[in-house]
């Protein structure tokens, strides 16, 4: 009896144990392998740097005085055209005329002097030569003559200098443009004694402008001449204005410890929109290749293993520097590739395969606990993710499932 109770207990556990497997099984989640790819699509390779800078006239000049004087009169004003050579101002020419009379007046003395003095010296001369005068009056006389000779050379250059000096009173434009600043008006007193203050200045050409940017020295060696140039300003921000890089300045700038370059940009201005003084919002084109085979960069880091094979799938591998992966049915095939520039997203591809060509990209493992392939675990791990993480590349993707 006691034999009898026993087995129908031990049956019935094996009953409770199998209905126990039965419903776990049935609710363990069948693990599925999603693929990733993306199309290799003819399109553009790119690589930019940003920066900001300063819109000024390719050439500018500033127009000040050599000599002090009181500014009489003024001819030109903020925004007036002007031409080489015009008179723009005009100080106070009183006392550089008193000055230059005075020269003059001192330069003909001084030639009345040496008048005398040459005549004195030819008559010593020849009374020297008949032994008439001791050699000490022949020597003062022309000493006397040397002396007179050289105050009259004073008394010119005096002279030149003066009529210079009231030639400064008037003020002409050095080159053809437009006055941007204005720093006096009629009646000011204006000091050349240590310094050339500066009354005007004058652009050249407004139509032909550039950007002064500061290149942060982790960038700037990507930066070289004839690269294209896009920038903004705040003053019209629906406009692109395009322009090229016409010099790196080899000086360095330190403000609170960032070390910059200044890079010069030209910014055709034909326009007129553009303004000396406003602030551009750069873009450097550093690497531009238009019209190539492209692939997403992460397929030439993508790997299959047997892990991820389903039933009846194969695996076509290849010893080669660079290759992509496609899956062709049940076959997942190696494809050797030759390549060309990168910019960390898109790289071109020369040689392997065609436009058109499905390549994979990256895995997902989902069902049960999510799996993320290799390239989605090599992102920032600090980053959070999405449990279905399909990303889009140039070209499309496309999602393949078993």
């Amino acid at each position: 009896m006691n034999n009898k109770k026993t087995w129908i207990i031990v049956a019935a556990v094996a009953v409770i144990g199998i209905i126990a497997y039965l419903t776990l099984s049935g609710d363990k989640k069948e693990e599925k392998v999603e693929f990733e790819t993306a199309q290799a699509v003819m399109g553009n390779i790119q690589t930019t740097i940003t920066a900001t800078g300063t819109i000024e006239p390719v050439t500018s000049v500033t127009v000040g005085t050599q000599v002090s004087g009181i500014v009489s009169k003024l001819y030109v004003d903020y925004n007036s055209v002007v031409k080489k050579g015009q008179v723009i101002a005009e100080l106070d020419k009183t006392n550089l005329t008193s000055e230059l009379n005075t020269a003059r007046a001192n330069l003909s003395s001084a030639q009345s002097t040496l008048n005398y003095e040459q005549t004195n010296y030819s008559r010593y001369q020849k009374l020297y030569d008949k032994g008439l005068v001791s050699a000490d009056e022949y020597e003062t006389a022309k000493l006397s003559y040397l002396k007179a000779k050289e105050q009259v050379n004073t008394s010119r250059e005096s002279v030149q200098k003066a009529q210079t000096n009231l030639g400064y009173a008037t003020i002409t434009s050095p080159i053809d443009g437009v006055v941007l600043s204005k720093a006096v008006e009629e009646g000011q007193t204006v000091a050349a004694s240590f310094n050339t203050p500066e009354l005007f200045t004058i652009a050249q050409d407004l139509t032909d402008m550039r950007v002064i940017a500061d290149i942060d020295e982790a960038d700037i060696g990507g930066v070289k001449e004839g690269q294209r140039v896009s920038f903004t300003v705040d003053a019209f921000p629906e406009d692109l204005f395009q322009g090229s890089v016409t010099q790196v300045r080899q000086q360095a700038t330190t403000e609170s410890n960032v070390v910059t370059y200044e890079v010069v940009i030209s910014a055709p201005n034909n326009d007129l929109k553009l303004k000396p003084g406003l602030t551009a919002n750069v873009t450097i084109f550093t690497l531009e290749k238009n019209d190539v085979l492209t692939v997403p960069a992460k397929a030439l880091r993508f790997t299959i293993n047997d892990a991820l094979l389903s039933e009846g799938q194969t695996i076509e591998d290849i010893e080669a520097p660079s290759k992509v992966w496609t899956l062709e049915g049940n076959v997942f095939k190696a494809h050797a590739v030759e390549t060309g520039t990168t910019n960390g997203m898109l790289t071109e591809i020369t040689g392997g395969i065609s436009a058109g060509t499905e390549v994979l990209v990256d895995f997902t493992i989902s069902g049960g606990e999510e799996q993320a392939g290799p390239q989605q675990q090599a992102q920032n791990p600090f980053m959070p993710r999405p449990r279905n993480n399909n990303r889009q590349q140039q070209g499309g993707n496309n999602q393949q499932r078993r």
